[in-house]
C-alpha cells in the first residue's frame, strides 16, 4: 500500500545543473510524481519513518532526498521498522538497485512487480527482503 501524500508539492528548487535532455526526463517524471498519492516533497527521513511507522508492513512513500548526490528517497515500512533507500538519477535514468527507469513512477512499477518473486535483500535494511 501507499501513504496518501498531503497534497502536491511546488517544484523542488534544490536541484543540480542538467543537460537539456536529463532536465526533460526529470520534469516530467515530477510532473508524473507529483500527480501521484505518494509523493511527500521535502519530509524528513525521521518525519517519514514516523509516519510509516503506524502503518501496515509494506506501506511505502517517496520523498526527496536528503542527500545531496539523490533526489529522492524511497522510505517502506519493513517488518522490523521503516527504512529508506536512495533512488539515484544518472544519465538520464532513475535507478533503485538492479531496477531503472526514465520515470520514478515507472520505476517504482518496476520493483513492485519484480520483487513479488525475487526479492530484493540491501544491506541497509539488515538482509530484511523487501517484498
Amino acid at each position: 500500500s501507499v501513504l496518501p501524500s498531503p497534497g502536491p508539492p511546488g517544484l523542488p528548487d534544490r536541484f543540480r545543473m542538467f543537460r537539456s535532455c536529463e532536465w526533460e526526463v526529470l520534469e516530467r517524471s515530477l510532473n508524473i510524481l507529483q500527480a501521484s498519492d505518494f509523493y511527500w516533497g521535502p519530509l524528513s527521513v525521521g518525519e517519514a519513518h514516523a509516519k510509516l511507522q503506524r502503518e501496515p508492513v509494506g506501506t511505502y512513500l517517496v520523498r526527496d532526498s536528503s542527500q545531496g548526490n539523490c533526489l529522492f528517497s524511497l522510505s517502506v515500512r519493513m517488518p522490523t521498522g521503516p527504512v529508506s533507500l536512495r533512488i539515484s538519477f544518472q544519465e538520464g535514468y532513475f535507478r533503485l538497485k538492479n531496477w531503472f527507469s526514465d520515470c520514478v513512477v515507472r520505476l517504482l512499477e518496476l520493483v513492485v512487480a519484480g520483487t513479488r518473486n525475487n526479492p530484493l535483500h540491501f544491506d541497509e535494511m539488515g538482509g530484511t527482503p523487501l517484498v
